[in-house]
């Protein structure tokens, strides 16, 4: 069993959890998170670069001039890519970087990524976290609080608060989210995770359910 600490919005300590690595997958397999990231990454890429060939460049395919008895060195037409100004050699051109790994797989990998959090101490547990009006300042002193001011940080709920968010989303660095929309690369990117106690717990009742 892991044993965290609870925390208040001053940072002092009011309660703790206990958490079992086995419902979170019970070891980390770092070559799954590496694949399951590499999808995540793959798949946010636009796939618009766009180069032209040498039959898409402007200007005469004629060669340049004869192949002997110049003196100079054999050419070809101006478009070649050899010469400034022409065509790119197997230059990238549109295309489609989206792939999936199995379901279960990604799942599997999201749980491993919480795991690995908790085991590396970059997990804090706040007891509740509402707010009565959006207020970065609030949000700002919070971080302060929890020694966690200037740290990229994503913040999860048990579900959306959309006053914690436009509170949140001016601070550099900082990302929140639902816990039931968490995935590998939303929990790995940052460098630590702030959850509600809720928030934890909808994380173990979502993975149990598995």
């Amino acid at each position: 069993m892991i044993t965290i600490d609870v925390v208040n919005r001053q940072g002092a300590k009011v309660s703790t959890v206990d958490v079992d690595p086995a419902e979170f997958g019970g070891e980390v397999n770092k070559q799954l998170l590496h694949d399951v990231v590499l999808m995540h990454l793959a798949n946010q890429r636009a796939g618009t670069h766009s180069t032209l060939r040498r039959g898409e460049v402007a200007g005469s395919t004629k060669k340049l001039f004869r192949q002997k008895g110049t003196g100079n060195a054999r050419v070809g037409p101006r478009r070649s890519n050899k010469r400034k100004g022409g065509g790119t050699a197997k230059g990238p051109k549109p295309r489609d970087y989206e792939y999936h790994l199995p379901k279960k797989a990604v799942r599997t990998a999201t749980r491993m990524a919480i795991l690995s959090k908790i085991q590396d101490n970059e997990v804090v547990v706040i007891d509740e976290l509402k707010l009565n009006e959006i207020k970065t300042k609030e949000v700002a002193g919070l971080f302060k609080a929890l020694n966690l001011k200037g740290v990229s940080c994503l913040i999860g709920t048990a579900e959306y608060d959309m006053t914690l968010y436009r509170s949140a989303r001016n601070i550099p660095g900082v990302e929140i989210q639902p816990a039931a929309q968490f995935n590998t690369y939303s929990v790995l990117r940052p460098k630590r995770l702030l959850l509600t106690k809720a928030a934890l717990e909808v994380l173990r009742k979502k993975d149990s359910e598995k």
